[in-house]
C-alpha cells in the first residue's frame, strides 16, 4: 500500500512539475510575443548600400509582431539647415499623427545629432539607440543619457594599413579618397592621428569635396604602385556632381591603377581588394536587438555602448589580378572568389599522410600559435595606449593640442626657468557668431582659426586650444621684438574673412601677451596676466593685442595697433 502512495506522490510532484514549466513557458512565449513599434531614422537615403544592410539587419532581428517605420534624412544630397528644418518640420507632424513610438534607431552621425538636437520635442522619454556613428566622443556623450545607447563604427585604419603593407611590403605612402560629409572629417581627423604611429609612411588624403572631376580622375590615376589606397567614402565633388555609392565606386575602378582597400563592405566583389570592414548589416542586427529587448522590459541604462563588428573580407581575383601574394588572414576572415589549393583539390590523396606529419608537429604549431597570440595582445595593448595618450592631449575639433597638453609644456618651460611667452586669443563675439549661423558655424569658425594657428607654428611657437572659444600660444622667447612680431603675425590671422554658414564673414580676436619671469613667477600668474590684457583689449574695442606690464602707470599705444596693458 505505501509503494501505491508513493508512486501516486511521484506522479502528481512530476505532473505538477511539468505545469510549472508550461506556466515559465507560457509566460516568456508571451514576453517574446510583445507587440511594440520603432522607428528607424537614416542619416541618409534608402539608395545608399550602407543604409540596405543596416535596415536589413534590423528586419533580420525583430518579428512580425514589431512595427519598423523609416525616415531618412538623405544628407548625403543636401546637408543644411534648410533641409534639416524641413525634415524636422515634416518628421514632428507625422509623429503628431501616429502611435507612439517604444524605440528609435539613428543611423550614422547627422541622425545621431538631429536626434540629441531635438531630443526634448520629439523624443522625449524615448530611448535612442544609435548605429553607424564614427564620432566617438559624440557617441560616448550621448550616451551619458540614461536613455541613450549604442553602437560605434569602429573604422579600422591601423587594421587596413597593416594589411596593405602585408600585401604591398614595398609601401610608402598611404592615402584615403574621403570628402567634407560629416563622416569623411571624423574619419580624417582619426586618420591623421596614425601618422605618428606610422613614420615610415608619408600619409595624405584625396578630398573629392575639393576636386574637380578631371581633378579626382587624375588624382587616382596618378597614385603609384608604392601607395596603399583606402577608400571612405566619396558623395561629391568639387563641381556639385554627386555620387551614389555605386557610382563612386565604379569611378574609383575606372582610374585606379592600385588595390583599393576599403572600410566597408561597399566595394568589395565589384574591385576593391577587401580590407578590415565594419559590418553595417551586423550593426543593424545589435540595434534592433537592443530595441527589441527594451519593448520586452530590459533597461537601456543596462545596455552599455558597443563597438561595430568588424571583419577581415578579401577579393582572392583582386589580389591575383595585381600579381599579390594571399596573405596569412585572421579567424573568421571572408574570403571572396576563392580559388581552391592544390590540397584542397587532391584532399583524397593527401590527407591520409597530411594526418601523420600533423600529428607529429601538432604541439610546436600550438606552441608558436600561441606565442603569436600573446604577442598581437600585447602589440594591440600598447597601440591601444598610445591612442588613448595622443587622444588625451589634443582637442577632438580642432585638432590642436588641448589645455591638459599646455599645462605640461609650459610647466616644462617654467621648471627649467626657461624665458617664454604666452598670447592668450579668442574670438570677439562668437556668442553672437553661435546665436546667429548656428553653432555648427561656431565650430566651422574655431577649426579655421585653429588651422590659420597651425600655419603660424614653428619651433618657438607652439599653438593650443584652451578652453571654449580661447586659444593659447606658447612662445619659446621673452624678447620684446619678437614677442611683438608674433603677437602681429597672429593679429593677422583675422585680417581674412573666415567661412561661416557658406559665407565669407568679418571676425574679429583680442589677444593678451604676459611673459616669464618678467610678468610673472608661476604658471597661474601667467594665465591671469595675459588673460587680464586681453581683458584690457576687449575694453578699449576688441580686435587688437595688448602686452602685461608691471609697476607701469599708464596705456602706452604700440605703433602697430597694439597696445602695452598696464597694471
Amino acid at each position: 500500500m505505501n509503494k501505491i502512495k508513493k508512486r501516486y506522490v511521484l506522479l502528481y510532484a512530476g505532473l505538477l512539475l511539468f505545469l510549472i514549466c508550461l506556466s515559465a513557458y507560457g509566460i516568456q512565449a508571451k514576453a517574446a510575443d510583445k507587440e511594440g513599434r520603432i522607428l528607424f531614422i537614416s542619416s541618409y537615403s534608402y539608395s545608399w548600400e550602407t543604409v540596405q544592410r543596416q535596415i536589413s539587419g534590423v528586419e533580420n532581428r525583430v518579428g512580425n509582431n514589431i512595427v519598423v517605420d523609416y525616415e531618412f534624412m538623405d544628407t548625403k544630397r543636401i546637408n543644411d539647415e534648410v533641409s534639416s528644418r524641413q525634415f524636422y518640420e515634416g518628421l514632428a507632424y507625422r509623429l503628431s499623427k501616429v502611435e507612439p513610438y517604444d524605440a528609435v534607431i539613428l543611423g550614422d552621425d547627422p541622425a545621431l545629432l538631429f536626434g540629441l538636437q531635438y531630443r526634448e520635442e520629439l523624443f522625449d522619454e524615448i530611448p535612442l539607440i544609435f548605429e553607424g556613428v564614427n564620432d566617438t566622443e559624440l557617441a560616448i556623450s550621448a550616451a551619458q543619457d540614461p536613455m541613450i545607447t549604442g553602437i560605434i563604427e569602429k573604422l579600422s585604419i591601423a587594421n587596413n594599413i597593416e594589411l596593405g603593407m602585408k600585401l604591398n611590403p614595398s609601401a610608402k605612402k598611404v592615402a584615403v579618397i574621403l570628402d567634407n560629409s560629416i563622416t569623411g572629417m571624423a574619419v580624417k581627423r582619426e586618420y591623421y592621428r596614425y601618422a605618428r604611429e606610422y613614420p615610415e609612411l608619408e600619409f595624405t588624403d584625396i578630398n573629392a569635396s575639393e576636386l574637380t572631376l578631371n581633378q579626382l580622375r587624375q588624382k587616382i590615376s596618378m597614385v603609384g604602385k608604392n601607395t596603399i589606397l583606402i577608400y571612405v567614402l566619396m558623395t561629391e565633388n568639387a563641381s556639385g556632381k554627386q555620387y551614389s555609392e555605386k557610382e563612386a565606386i565604379h569611378f574609383i575602378m575606372n582610374n585606379a591603377k592600385v588595390p583599393v582597400f576599403s572600410m566597408l563592405e561597399g566595394g568589395i566583389g565589384d574591385g576593391f581588394i577587401g580590407g578590415n570592414v565594419a559590418s553595417m548589416y551586423k550593426s543593424g542586427e545589435i540595434a534592433a536587438e537592443i530595441a527589441v529587448g527594451i519593448i520586452n522590459g530590459a533597461k537601456i541604462r543596462e545596455m552599455g555602448v558597443k563597438e561595430s563588428p568588424n571583419i577581415y573580407c578579401i577579393d582572392q581575383l583582386v589580389v591575383k589580378k595585381f600579381g599579390l601574394t594571399m596573405p596569412d588572414m585572421p579567424e573568421n576572415s571572408e574570403i571572396i572568389n576563392y580559388q581552391p589549393t592544390f590540397l584542397e583539390r587532391n584532399k583524397e590523396v593527401v590527407i591520409p599522410a597530411a594526418v601523420l606529419i600533423f600529428t607529429m608537429l601538432s604541439v610546436v604549431c600550438w606552441a608558436m600559435y600561441d606565442n603569436l597570440k600573446r604577442r598581437k595582445l600585447m602589440e594591440e595593448l600598447e597601440e591601444a595606449r598610445k591612442i588613448m595618450e595622443a587622444a588625451s592631449q589634443h582637442d577632438f575639433l580642432t585638432g590642436l593640442g588641448n589645455r591638459s597638453k599646455f599645462m605640461e609644456d609650459i610647466e616644462n618651460l617654467i621648471d627649467t626657468n626657461t624665458p617664454c611667452s604666452i598670447m592668450m586669443l579668442d574670438i570677439d563675439h562668437f556668442k553672437h557668431i553661435n546665436d546667429t549661423y548656428g553653432h555648427t558655424a561656431g565650430d566651422e569658425a574655431l577649426k579655421q582659426l585653429a588651422e590659420r594657428l597651425k600655419g603660424m607654428q614653428t619651433p618657438i611657437l607652439t599653438p593650443y586650444r584652451f578652453a571654449g572659444d580661447e586659444f593659447i600660444i606658447i612662445l619659446k622667447s621673452s624678447q620684446n621684438k619678437i614677442k611683438e612680431k608674433s603677437a602681429i603675425q597672429c593679429h593677422q590671422l583675422f585680417g581674412e574673412p573666415f567661412m561661416l554658414a557658406g559665407e565669407k564673414r568679418k571676425v574679429g580676436g583680442s589677444i593678451g601677451i604676459a611673459s616669464y619671469p618678467a610678468d610673472a613667477g608661476s604658471i597661474e600668474q601667467l594665465i591671469i596676466c595675459a588673460d587680464d590684457a586681453m581683458y584690457q583689449v576687449k575694453k578699449r574695442g576688441r580686435n587688437n593685442f595688448a602686452f602685461y606690464k608691471t609697476n607701469v602707470n599708464e596705456t602706452q599705444e604700440n605703433e602697430n595697433g597694439g597696445s602695452l596693458c598696464t597694471k
